[in-house]
């Protein structure tokens, strides 16, 4: 029998935060689906912050997932990180014991992007392991598009693509789109590497009241605030609703997602500009239950990001009903199919019509709202049987 390794590194050093990031959960996702279906077959195993490498005790990172699930589930107002002083008993409960190859199959699985630029490391961490690697690629947006990453994005990024297409010998990809991104890095590599195209899965959300905030309608826009999930574009609608509309009619936008980098424009309109005050909130986080009643009283879920590998959050709004504008680009495509509305990213006054209709339940929204029984909902089920199957099919 084949022994999996999974990396769980990502989830240990995120042991401060009170609300989960997409790769959080994508992390979770692969904890919870390989636990059912490797059982004993599944090991954990994690690069600590303390830089050591080992497998982590059952006995305290199982408690540790499910605690992880409680918090991101149910705590509101909690705040935002943990001390590290509040976490060091933890940290001593996880810290991992040396790995030793055990003389049968084993494939190491990472399924973050965490230490993954540290090529070396993997290498020996696979001849400790003596095991085959596969890793999952959500996007390649950093070296695609520079300009929306951190200054020193595109580099970071190219050593952990580098890292995969030298040592993979399987990469799970998100999206076609994101596969057609690898297509060339792993020509370039000169190394035959299998390739598995797994849609990600939506965890189902727990059903809830339908938020109303103060009784106006109101939208979503969902994820971290960085200069590729074009927030500008929708501040600068709201600012025209609000200076064209009476206060009564301009909808609410809610903006939900920490601050990331290069924002500087968008968080001077979010702290600055007085036509938006009233009209637009910004979170820094969202617990999984408020999210739900939040998502599903929305008029609608606004994503006109410039880049993506994926689009989660449109699936999470088709999945409770709650209709998706989008941006026409591939990785949204591939999410919403026929289901959610598409517009260019740069076309503002077409974003103001549909805000518009979608503000009052007119035809664009009425149509997404009938073709929305017809939207097939990734599932992680099938995520990870695609998975399992290109695992199956590594020559052992």
């Amino acid at each position: 029998m084949t022994q999996i390794i999974l990396d769980v590194s990502r989830l240990i050093s995120r042991m401060h935060y009170s609300t989960p990031s997409g790769v959080d959960r994508v992390e979770m996702a692969y904890v919870r689906g390989l636990l059912a279906r490797f059982g004993d077959g599944l090991d954990f195993a994690a690069v600590h912050p303390t830089g050591l490498y080992g497998r982590l005790r059952r006995d305290a990172i199982l408690p540790y997932f499910d605690e992880l699930e409680r918090r991101w589930s149910r705590e509101e107002n909690s705040p935002e990180r943990r001390s590290v002083i509040s976490n060091l008993p933890l940290l001593f409960q996880l810290l991992p014991r040396r790995a030793r190859g055990r003389g049968r199959h084993a494939v190491y699985i990472q399924v973050s992007p965490h230490h993954l630029a540290k090529t070396a490391k993997i290498r020996r961490i696979l001849a400790q392991e003596n095991a085959q690697f596969a890793c999952l690629v959500h996007d390649l947006i950093p070296m695609e598009f520079p300009e929306y990453a951190r200054p020193d994005g595109a580099a970071l990024h190219q050593r952990r693509i580098e890292t995969v297409t030298s040592l993979a010998d399987l990469v799970i990809v998100n999206s076609a789109a994101t596969g057609r991104a690898m297509q060339p890095w792993i020509a370039r590599s000169g190394r035959s590497i299998a390739m598995a195209v797994a849609l990600l899965g939506t965890v189902p959300m727990a059903p809830a009241t339908p938020w109303t905030g103060d009784g106006r309608p109101y939208f979503v826009c969902l994820g971290t605030i960085e200069p590729r999930k074009n927030h500008l574009l929708l501040l600068h609608v709201w600012r025209h609703l609000a200076e064209t509309l009476p206060a009564d009619r301009v909808p609410k936008l809610v903006i939900i997602g920490r601050r990331g980098w290069e924002n500087e424009q968008v968080v001077d309109l979010l702290e600055r500009c007085p036509a938006l005050k009233g009209h637009v909130e910004e979170w820094s986080g969202c617990p999984d239950r408020q999210l739900s009643a939040v998502l599903r009283g929305a008029k609608g879920l606004l994503m006109p990001s410039f880049a993506e590998g994926y689009g989660m959050p449109v699936a999470e709004a088709l999945a409770v009903g709650t209709p998706a504008l989008c941006s026409d680009i591939a990785a949204l495509r591939e999410v919403g199919g026929p289901v959610a509305d598409y517009l260019d990213p740069l076309d503002g006054p077409a974003w103001t019509r549909a805000i518009v209709d979608f503000a009052s339940d007119g035809l664009t929204r009425q149509a997404q709202l009938r073709r929305i029984p017809g939207w097939h909902n990734p599932t992680w089920d099938e995520h990870l049987d695609t998975v399992v199957a290109a695992l199956a099919r590594l020559p052992g």
